[in-house]
């Protein structure tokens, strides 16, 4: 579902209910600098004005084989530019996608989100964002980053450093393979067994609303849900309660197999928005969860009423209609899921439940 940290529930008609897990497998959510874009991708907007060939949130965290919570975080904090809006909905396109890429590489090496803003924002004069921009000439050595510029490299305020040490994040800056087989369950990026040092006491008082929202998707990529989920709620202490820090806080819920308590605040979400398609399909995947399969299949069909070129809601209606024994309705919704994101990582999966 669209915005599923856990496990990629659209890799199923309708996700199972898992056991708490104390490790981060995420579910899913896509740029270019320098490569070529993938063959089956199409022009983003056709003469319908649907949105085709972009990336949603989830699709994006699948591909580049990190938690949603990361994804969203860089999109927060203007890492990566969204080439699209509606709403709470936010599309990427393949330039962002290769950014992405760029920086899932500095988390899987160990680095925390809050700690690649950081470094990041020291590497050029606009600062974190523009540093992402120019991902490919960055290089990395352990916990150092610096920026190539004609042929040498800079570290942290312009410092000049020597070149012999460092590996290109980019590498040869290989095209993106996109993973059309079966998503796996993404892990978190520490290593088995070792211990990410971050928790509410990293901050000092007072907290700000943009600190505690760091801090909680830190700790979501980390797999600790439970500190995570107390960010949010102090978040939520601290200003008027928002759609957006709800819908988080349901996600997080859900990951931690709270199903029930994940569906309450789904609806607080669209309570406080009504215009949250994401959270709206989301509540909509948890109710089928829930085995609440009709009020599951009118949420999502009120979703694509309003924006019917929603990739996501349209993969996982199908998945509920195929449940219900509807699957004539299940393959039309498929067929249009391909037509909308057809480098989708559950592209593969789509055409293999069509017999194609």
């Amino acid at each position: 579902m669209p915005g599923k940290v856990t496990v990629d529930r659209s890799t199923l008609p309708v996700r199972r209910r898992r056991r708490r897990q104390p490790a981060d497998s995420s579910m899913p959510r896509s740029g270019s600098g320098g490569g070529s874009r993938p063959p089956n991708d199409v022009d983003p907007l056709q003469h319908d004005g649907l949105v085709r060939g972009l990336y949603t949130v989830p699709m994006m965290a699948a591909v580049l084989g990190v938690p949603v919570a990361a994804v969203r975080h860089w999109q927060r904090v203007g890492l990566l530019e969204p080439a699209r809006r509606a709403g709470a909905l936010e599309w990427f396109d393949f330039q962002q996608l290769v950014i992405g890429r760029r920086l899932a590489r500095l988390l899987a090496g160990g680095l925390s989100l809050r700690e690649i803003d950081a470094k990041l924002a020291t590497l050029a004069p606009g600062g974190a964002a523009e540093a992402a921009r120019a991902s490919g000439r960055i290089v990395a050595d352990g916990r150092r980053l610096s920026i190539r510029r004609d042929n040498r490299l800079f570290g942290a305020g312009g410092q000049l450093q020597f070149g012999f040490y460092a590996e290109s994040l980019a590498g040869d800056d290989e095209p993106m393979i996109m993973p059309l087989a079966e998503p796996r369950p993404v892990v978190s990026s520490a290593s088995p067994g070792s211990a990410i040092d971050i928790g509410l006491d990293d901050l000092d008082e007072p907290t700000s609303m943009t600190e505690l929202l760091d801090l909680a998707a830190d700790l979501e990529s980390a797999g600790e849900f439970t500190d995570a989920a107390e960010a949010l709620r102090a978040a939520l202490q601290a200003e008027p309660p928002s759609a957006h820090v709800v819908f988080m806080l349901a996600e997080l819920l859900y990951r931690a197999g709270d199903l029930t308590a994940a569906r309450e605040r789904y609806y607080a979400a669209v309570e406080l928005d009504a215009d949250h398609l994401e959270a709206r399909a989301s509540l909509g995947c948890v109710l089928a969860e829930l085995h609440e399969h009709e009020l599951a299949i009118a949420a999502l069909e009120g979703v694509l009423r309003q924006q019917p070129d929603y990739a996501d809601a349209h993969w996982h209606l199908a998945g509920v209609l195929d449940q219900t024994g509807r699957t004539a309705d299940a393959a039309r919704h498929l067929r249009t899921f391909l037509a909308l994101a057809p480098a989708s990582p559950w592209a593969k999966l789509a055409r293999q439940r069509l017999g194609e």
